[in-house]
């Protein structure tokens, strides 16, 4: 092997020095939106002490927003909004209107012995949905939510399929709700696009394996918006789960979402044309959090409203409450 001259071994070192040099600047973007940041190793070569990774992400943050009335306001613009995380500005990087991004839904119906007189009319009505909600990119899947919890179909945009699967709901005898949530955000976890859950129940949990704060974790590591159609055959009835009741208000409001009170197959109806008109006109705002370490896992988002009509004040304003740093397992 030849000897390498002083000169060519000169040039060698100065190409390694810059390499070195660029290596904590350098960065790629992943598919899923987030900037991956990683700073060189020592003259050891330990990574443990002296290599430091930190994960950029995109934050979407699906935004509604209602008047007084609970009608849907449609044409705010950027310069409208103002984001916060953990109470500190964000630049706004991405906003939409109207998102034309897909859905994946996850449409879960309650059919333990409680709602069994009602199975038929809420199968009537979850068929309406399906037709109303679907575009060719979207995807839907059914859940049945009893002792068990069973996924009917795949996500699928086949209405034959899905009204099959929908069909096939049977009555069982317990609500395992919280593992219906649990379930459906796992099975929402890798999807793309907008993630939602709706659930139709009557909110009593009897027979799930997991519970409240497991669910509601699990619901906002998916990024899913949770829908809560409460079915309520009698207003008066001592027999209602108040406590399940709230739960659900409680995890609707968590994840962005909304809840309906449905009396008779006409609100149930009501209740899925406003949640299918409400996906149809979100707002979608994304940032790049300028906070890249917190004492907690979890950072709370608050979205503003500012510079608009005076009567902006009395707007509601629903999304996601936050989301978590921390990985999925």
């Amino acid at each position: 092997m030849r000897a390498q001259p002083l000169g060519e071994r000169y040039c060698i070192v100065l190409c390694l020095l810059a390499w070195l040099s660029a290596v904590p600047q350098a960065q790629s973007r992943t598919a899923d939106g987030h900037v991956d940041v990683a700073a060189g190793q020592s003259a050891g070569g330990s990574d443990d002490q002296n290599t430091f990774r930190v994960n950029v992400r995109l934050v979407n943050v699906f935004t509604t927003v209602t008047d007084e009335h609970g009608a849907t306001i449609y044409d705010l613009t950027k310069n409208d909004f103002r984001i916060f995380e953990d109470g500190v500005p964000q630049t706004i990087s991405v906003f939409e209107r109207q998102s034309e991004l897909p859905l994946s839904v996850v449409l879960g119906i309650d059919t333990s012995e409680s709602t069994r007189r009602d199975l038929k009319l809420e199968m009537a009505s979850a068929k309406k949905f399906v037709r109303s909600i679907l575009r060719p990119q979207d995807r839907l899947s059914i859940f049945q939510i009893s002792e068990n919890t069973d996924q009917l179909t795949g996500f699928s945009a086949d209405m034959k399929y899905l009204e099959h699967g929908i069909d096939n709901l049977h009555a069982g005898a317990g609500t395992s709700l919280y593992d219906a949530i649990f379930l459906g955000s796992e099975a929402l976890l890798k999807k793309q696009g907008r993630k939602v859950i709706v659930l139709i129940t009557d909110g009593g949990d009897t027979t799930s394996q997991t519970d409240y704060a497991n669910a509601l974790r699990r619901a906002q590591e998916a990024e899913a918006i949770i829908y809560s159609i409460i079915i309520v055959p009698v207003a008066a009835d001592a027999g209602r789960n108040l406590g399940g009741e709230h739960a659900l208000i409680q995890l609707s409001k968590d994840t962005g979402g909304k809840y309906y009170y449905a009396e008779s197959i006409n609100q149930l109806d009501q209740a899925f044309q406003q949640v299918s008109e409400e996906l149809r006109s979100q707002y979608l705002i994304a940032y790049y959090p300028n906070r890249r370490f917190s004492d907690s896992s979890f950072r709370r988002i608050q979205i503003e409203l500012i510079g608009h009509a005076p009567q902006a004040t009395s707007w509601q304003v629903r999304h996601r409450a936050g989301y978590f740093t921390a990985p999925v397992h």
